[in-house]
């Protein structure tokens, strides 16, 4: 069996924002273009490799979450997936209510293709992943002038999380 810590975050342009020294009592203004872009992201840290598996969507829904623990069982060639989770409404209606029902159809729970478990609610220190993305958000905010377009951002915080193994104390929570 596969278990994932899983959540969603948002990427706007703004929070690329750094510091910037000037001089005293003078003001300084950067020009920011749109300040409604934004990068939807899906991840999920395996608790036992510490991997982290991250994806771009349009923003989070049912049906991208559907599309991502489909993405999770393919790396994992169709194991058992333990999904940890918040109580994010499309995790538990609609599309997503639907896809567990059609995959787990038939089968005693402790056969599951996929189980899902919540965190407490309004609990984000529970979850890991939030300290994964503030992660991602810090070196965004102090490499921010790398970045010109919101694409450089998107693949900044992309390469930055993909190329880290995450191991934090909190994972011992869950053994």
């Amino acid at each position: 069996m596969s278990v994932f810590i899983e959540d969603e975050c948002h990427v706007l342009w703004g929070d690329t924002l750094g510091y910037v020294w000037g001089k005293k009592n003078e003001r300084i203004e950067l020009p920011i273009t749109n300040e409604r872009m934004r990068q939807s992201y899906y991840g999920a840290l395996d608790i036992h490799t510490k991997e982290f598996v991250l994806s771009e969507f349009d923003n989070a829904d049912s049906r991208h979450t559907v599309s991502f623990v489909k993405q999770l069982r393919e790396l994992r060639d169709g194991k058992k997936l333990l999904l940890i989770w918040d109580c994010a409404a499309y995790h538990r209606y609609s599309d997503m209510k639907e896809y567990l029902e059609e995959v787990n159809k038939g089968l005693e729970e402790k056969d599951w293709k996929v189980t899902c478990l919540l965190f407490e609610p309004n609990a984000p220190e529970q979850n890991p992943v939030e300290d994964i993305w503030l992660k991602g958000k810090n070196f965004l905010r102090s490499h921010f002038y790398e970045n010109k377009t919101f694409q450089q951002v998107k693949e900044s915080f992309a390469d930055f999380l993909n190329h880290q193994i995450f191991n934090f104390n909190k994972l011992s929570w869950y053994w």
